[in-house]
């Protein structure tokens, strides 16, 4: 084949790889199959680029998690991004994000006062990203405004979905929901400042009109930003719960609130 032909379908095959990889960004961890149908390529063509990426030590595969009953069979096997993957999607702007925090911080004389002035940035910076969300939840029912959040946040990048969290009796009305966000753009910066995601999840809180917990984040190492949001008049969250509790998408039960380094906030 002629050097250009070549070059070609290096760089062919690397853009499809590419979009393989975006998919498992923006919709979770997924199957071969369900890459195959969102990306209109064969199952074989998915999993040689699949098998690429593992061997670049971007993507791993594990077993889907189920709840509730099992059906017979092997579990399906799915493929998440590592934390090498994840960060080939950030930009370089991400230093100068860090920077522009640090001065903010450092202007103010640093310290405790720091801590707050960058407190301050990142609630008038989510406050203003909940007004456009707030005008998007007035229309949802109340039912479904977890959903309706959800759905803003994927629009925004954050890759978010909603699991009803069940009752121990079904007879019991559902405890709550987990919003999950499986793609969180600052969380090379939130590493750093930990001030944003607690300006994100209050929020989440004024949003829904309701108290809501952070279980897990991308930020401190957790595979899925997850945020607890109970329903009315429900029990404490599955993670006050202790033994039996439903454990956080992506994570297991002992990942599902254990941050990299502290509290857990996203």
């Amino acid at each position: 084949m002629p050097a250009p032909a070549v070059e070609a379908a290096v760089d062919g095959h690397r853009a499809t790889r590419d979009r393989v990889a975006r998919s498992i960004l923006d919709h979770g961890p997924s199957s071969a199959a369900d890459l195959a149908s969102r990306l209109g390529l064969t199952a074989a063509a998915v999993r040689r680029h699949l098998d690429s990426l593992a061997a670049a030590g971007l993507v791993e595969s594990r077993e889907q998690r189920v709840y509730g009953s099992r059906g017979r069979g092997r579990p399906a096997k799915v493929f998440a991004l590592t934390e090498c993957g994840r960060d080939a999607f950030y930009q370089a702007y991400d230093q100068l994000a860090a920077d522009a925090l640090r001065w903010i911080s450092e202007t103010v004389g640093g310290g405790k006062a720091g801590e707050e002035a960058v407190a301050a940035f990142a609630r008038a910076r989510f406050h203003q990203q909940g007004e456009k969300y707030r005008r998007l939840l007035a229309q949802a029912e109340e039912g479904g405004r977890a959903e309706a959040l959800a759905q803003a946040l994927s629009a925004d990048g954050y890759a978010a979905t909603v699991r009803r969290v069940p009752a121990a009796s079904a007879a019991k009305a559902p405890v709550g929901a987990q919003l999950c966000q499986h793609h969180c753009p600052v969380a090379h910066i939130a590493e750093q400042f930990p001030q944003l995601c607690e300006a994100e999840t209050e929020v989440f809180s004024q949003l829904l009109g309701t108290h809501v917990q952070r279980l897990a984040t991308i930020a401190h190492g957790d595979g899925v930003c997850t945020t607890y949001v109970p329903a009315p008049g429900a029990a404490p969250s599955p993670a006050e719960r202790g033994p039996g509790a439903v454990p956080t998408v992506g994570t297991s039960r002992h990942e599902s609130a254990r941050p990299r380094g502290g509290t857990s906030h996203d």
